[in-house]
């Protein structure tokens, strides 16, 4: 298979993270000498804390740091022994007092996320399957990981898709003994609600559904004793549901807690669950803390706590009612999200509020969608209803000037988050009012010269470039190879052009540029299920082209403005398409808009490397060997040159019935074969039309003496008028690839090819840089950004590739 140098999804993590770091807005210390829960003091100033997760407050309750402290008397810092061989002293009480809340013998474990690592290996059997909500917490999907290595089945849904969980459950049940459904039951940062009712539903339709619910972020500040939003819900714990809570957070201490109906199941997590076993246990203090919250949780105070902070959630959600403020979930949670849509809006508003003395979370990438970031404000017991009010006046203040700052409106945000809205009145700001855009939706439109003139002078997407490819995708019957074609140029108020563009429109596999080892998974289910894991896609340029697809006249003074007023014309095309993904591509990796482009709510992630030669004339081979480095000199002598003797070359501009049948074979076979790059296959048709145009041409390798199979490789050719020559596609026979070393031979070829008409310039295109760089050619590395309405598609690649790391450890 050929070689390309693939994304990495944490570094497209780190990206984004590290972007919101330089903004000041993560990664910050706390500077106060004594908490109290009300304020937090950060860089100096005294800041209203509405970033909390200790919604109750007890973290700051007397009792509890009072029974903490006397612990680390009685007992010391910690107990550094196994719970397998003997607890500390105050453990049994905790755990009685647990039970007391809940009616069901708990395990106590370190923190959730070591839990998790105890729990699902353990429960989760080889004859079992799982299925995630694809925002369930991190550690949820972290423990998942281990069961990969068992060849356990784990799959994803879109958050809160159960129409796509059945899908799953129908897919697996005929092979798996339980599928385990795994969700949150507060989500962390919309703070939205698992649908019980709608999933005990699916329980009754299928037997063989189980559940396993991250309750964290329910717990305490809901269900009688506090025992959180999933017991509250389902009042009684079935044998098919399961339940991770807490003691952290909002219980006040330190811990977490894990319950199930089954007792041998108890014993056998217990007995073998992981950091159960194998690690420390909770220090004395967090234990002698999470009693004194128990007893608070056992006593009639805990309603009056549960009361008070459901005032103060009904007061600031009357609050935002007199406003229009686009809060994506409204319900009687204490988690409230703030839609910005970008995060340059949500750093503005952020640096607004902290400036008012208002201390709030960033909710970024990864955590949710980059096009849905936002702030994340937590209400808790510590916050006085005047400190409320003044931050829902903050609030309704700054948002419209951080959205008039950051070129973003209330109508954007709200679609971003698929919100109904009004479309309002477009009013243009100043400079904005200077310039013109436009959209065509063919090259016919578009003046011949001016296109060739700005855009048309690479790859295949000349003005000739462009015909072919409406002529041979624009009505295709296949939904895979049809397209819809979208041109823009933004012109100044002297009708200079600023700004051209070209887009389409139509179906992309997501695992396009995932490792090979994930499309090969892929395409065994797409066998059965051809559009699995697909997106609708409008992205700039076209996946028949590569290159420079967005000319931007960087000298112009509204260079900048130009670019911005185009992505507000494709986010609303995005919108009015309900495509899934909008791509922008191939922008070199160091370029000056890549800090204007993120801020408007795209990742950036790294494109296959491009190659390029450019073609210096030369008469003699020897020549042409100068050109290249002393090792690839030696490559070219020994692995190329020496071969060219057992072919016979032809180059035609027009291919018959059975040439065309044999050149469209060969490719078919490279294509199957290869899925570094993994598009559609393309149609019989996208080839007999290269016969309909005088720019393609075919370069064909027969070997000499053999009738029986007169081609074994094609290079289908595209000469650009502009003096660029392009081989946009191969073909090649492997029963004779490796003898005849064809695919090298075609790339020389193609370079004899091109130094004959006089071409300047060689797009080889991505894919096997390693041979193209042998023969000269230089290594450009693009990168592309990228908007989704979810996280679904790229979380689901890196689940695939972590699975396939997995069973490859274990081969």
């Amino acid at each position: 298979m050929a070689k390309i140098k693939h994304n990495n999804f944490i570094d497209t993590v780190d990206e984004v993270l590290s972007g919101a770091k330089k903004e000041g807005i993560l990664h910050l210390y706390a500077e106060d000498k004594i908490l109290t829960g009300r304020t937090i003091q950060i860089k100096g100033k005294e800041m209203f804390h509405f970033g909390t997760t200790g919604y109750l407050g007890l973290e700051q309750d007397d009792r509890i740091k009072e029974a903490a402290i006397q612990a680390i008397r009685d007992y010391g810092t910690q107990f550094p022994l196994s719970k397998s061989y003997i607890s500390h002293p105050l453990y049994s009480e905790l755990e009685s007092k647990i039970e007391q809340m809940y009616g069901i013998p708990p395990i106590i474990t370190k923190n959730s996320t070591l839990g998790h690592l105890a729990v699902i290996p353990t429960l989760i059997r080889d004859e079992d399957a799982v299925v995630m909500d694809h925002q369930v917490h991190w550690s949820v999907q972290n423990a998942c990981q281990l069961l990969k290595l068992r060849g356990i089945p784990v799959e994803m849904i879109r958050h809160g898709n159960l129409d796509m969980l059945e899908e799953k459950i129908k897919k697996l049940s005929s092979k798996c003994n339980k599928i385990w459904y795994m969700a949150d039951g507060v989500y962390s940062m919309f703070g939205d609600y698992a649908q019980i009712s709608e999933i005990l539903d699916l329980t009754k339709k299928y037997p063989k559904l189980n559940l396993y619910f991250d309750d964290v972020h329910g717990m305490s500040w809901k269900g009688k004793n506090g025992t959180g939003f999933i017991f509250d819900a389902i009042k009684e714990l079935p044998e098919n549901i399961v339940v991770v809570s807490t003691l952290s957070k909002t219980f006040g201490a330190s811990g977490a807690t894990f319950f199930c109906k089954n007792q041998k199941l108890r014993d056998k997590i217990k007995n073998f669950g992981g950091p159960l076993t194998f690690s420390a246990q909770l220090e004395p203090a967090s234990v002698a803390a999470a009693i004194a919250s128990a007893d608070i949780h056992l006593s009639p105070e805990i309603t009056i706590l549960q009361q008070d902070l459901a005032d103060k959630i009904a007061y600031f959600n009357q609050l935002l009612t007199n406003g229009n403020l686009p809060i994506i979930s409204k319900n009687d949670s204490p988690v409230f999200f703030l839609g910005m849509g970008t995060p340059i809006t949500a750093y503005n508003f952020l640096h607004r509020l902290f400036n008012e003395g208002f201390f709030l979370n960033l909710g970024i990438y990864p955590a949710v969608p980059i096009k849905n970031t936002g702030i994340r404000i937590t209400l808790s017991a510590h916050n006085l209803k005047q400190d409320i009010k003044a931050l829902a006046e903050a609030m309704e203040h700054h948002f419209p000037k951080a959205l008039e700052e950051t070129n973003n409106s209330e109508y954007k945000i709200r679609k971003a988050f698929g919100i109904h809205a009004e479309k309002p009145e477009m009013i243009s700001e100043p400079p904005m009012q200077e310039l013109s855009i436009v959209e065509k939706i063919s090259i016919n439109e578009i003046v011949k010269s001016d296109w060739n003139h700005y855009i048309g002078k690479q790859n295949i997407f000349d003005w000739e470039g462009m015909m072919y490819l409406e002529n041979t995708f624009k009505h295709h019957p296949d939904p895979t190879n049809q397209w819809d074609f979208y041109y823009y140029t933004v012109k100044d108020s002297g009708g200079k052009i600023i700004l051209m563009t070209f887009c389409t429109y139509g179906l992309w596999k997501d695992d396009m540029l995932a490792t090979e080892s994930v499309s090969l998974q892929l395409e065994e289910i797409r066998k059965t299920n051809p559009l699995y894991l697909t997106s609708k896609v409008l992205g700039m340029g076209s996946l028949f082209t590569e290159g420079k697809h967005c000319y931007i006249n960087q000298e112009h003074p509204l260079a900048e403005t130009a670019l911005k007023l185009l992505l507000d014309k494709l986010e609303e095309k995005y919108n009015a398409l309900n495509a899934d993904m909008l791509v922008l591509r191939d922008f070199e990796e160091h370029n000056k808009y890549d800090k204007t482009i993120q801020e408007q709510g795209y990742f950036k992630i790294n494109m296959p490397e491009s190659c390029v030669i450019e073609n210096k004339n030369w008469n003699t081979y020897e020549e042409l060997a100068k050109e290249l480095s002393p090792r690839s000199r030696k490559h070219f002598s020994k692995e190329i040159l020496p071969f060219e003797r057992h072919y016979d070359v032809v180059i035609k501009d027009k291919l018959d019935k059975i040439e065309i049948e044999r050149a469209y074979q060969l490719y078919s076979n490279v294509k199957n074969n290869n899925y570094a790059i993994n598009t559609f296959l393309y149609p019989q048709e996208v080839f007999e039309n290269m016969n309909q145009s005088p720019n393609w041409e075919f370069i064909l390798l027969a070997l000499k003496n053999n009738s029986e199979t007169p081609i074994i490789g094609v290079m289908f050719c595209y000469k650009n008028d502009n003096h660029t020559y392009v081989p946009e596609l191969v073909g090649m026979d492997y029963k004779w690839a490796k003898e005849y070393q064809i695919y090298r031979q075609l790339l020389f070829q193609t370079i004899k090819r091109a130094n004959e008409l006089q071409f300047s310039k060689i797009d080889f295109g991505v894919s096997a840089s390693f041979e193209k760089r042998k023969l000269g050619a230089q290594i450009i590395p693009k990168v592309a950004y990228v908007q989704a309405r979810d996280n679904f598609a790229m979380e689901a690649m890196n689940t695939l590739q972590n699975d396939y790391k997995s069973l490859t450890k274990t081969t």
